[in-house]
């Protein structure tokens, strides 16, 4: 009578699991840097002077943080191909991996924007009045005064919206993408869902370990650029 469960299937897993994570750290390096650029732009346009760009962007944020990750990534692989199709345009052949990456490059924008604006926002503005009246140019006082600042401030919700990104990344399998999850419910399916508890088990450490590697490279970062900020705040 086989085994109801048999720890030997977490470590026989892990092997057969861990060559798909290469899709999954594509699809979160893409998410992440587009993201972070789209960020960039919609925090720009909140600290604007502009009143519609602020409207614009802060109801860009509003929209994707009161909208499920699953429900998102249905609107974008089943949403834009049927919109497309009025303009002419075929879109089902394109690789789902897109569709996911547009996803979660959407969702990152929101988190990067707030995570920029609050970062830049904590800066007091009376130092960069400072590094300009003594000779620097804007661009000079930024780069040295105000973003080694504001990078300090930013890094632990930065590191926090990776470790989530990462993590929401996990529902791709749902529309057919087959990073490390959907390799985990194919060999469920493949067992006639026979130890299943087992393959969700492996998962499970690799999300944990990934989670506590990016926790502790933020961790290290934070105290490395933190000593960079008091050396400024001394001098």
């Amino acid at each position: 009578m086989e085994k109801y469960f048999d720890a030997s299937y977490i470590w026989e897993s892990l092997p057969i699991l861990l060559p798909f994570l290469k899709v999954t750290f594509m699809i979160a390096g893409l998410s992440i840097l587009l993201g972070s650029f789209l960020g960039l732009l919609l925090a720009i346009a909140k600290l604007s002077s502009s009143r519609i760009a602020q409207k614009l962007a802060n109801g860009y944020t509003t929209i994707m943080r009161c909208t499920p990750s699953i429900v998102l990534l249905f609107l974008v692989y089943y949403g834009v191909p049927a919109l497309a199709e009025n303009f002419g345009l075929n879109l089902h052949d394109i690789d789902t991996a897109i569709f996911v990456i547009v996803t979660f490059t959407l969702q990152f924008a929101a988190i990067m924007s707030e995570v920029i604006r609050s970062s830049y926002g904590s800066i007091d503005k009376g130092q960069y009045e400072a590094a300009v009246s003594v000779g620097l140019t804007p661009f000079q006082a930024y780069r040295r005064i105000i973003f080694p600042q504001a990078l300090v401030v930013a890094l632990p919700n930065l590191g926090n919206g990776m470790i989530a990104l990462l993590q929401e990344g996990a529902l791709a399998y749902t529309i057919g993408l087959i990073d490390v999850v959907g390799k985990a419910n194919l060999i469920i399916a493949s067992n006639i869902n026979a130890h299943a508890l087992e393959i969700f088990i492996a998962l499970a450490i690799i999300y944990w370990v990934l989670s506590l590697i990016i926790e502790k490279v933020f961790s290290i970062l934070e105290k490395f650029f933190s000593k960079g900020k008091k050396t400024l705040e001394t001098t």
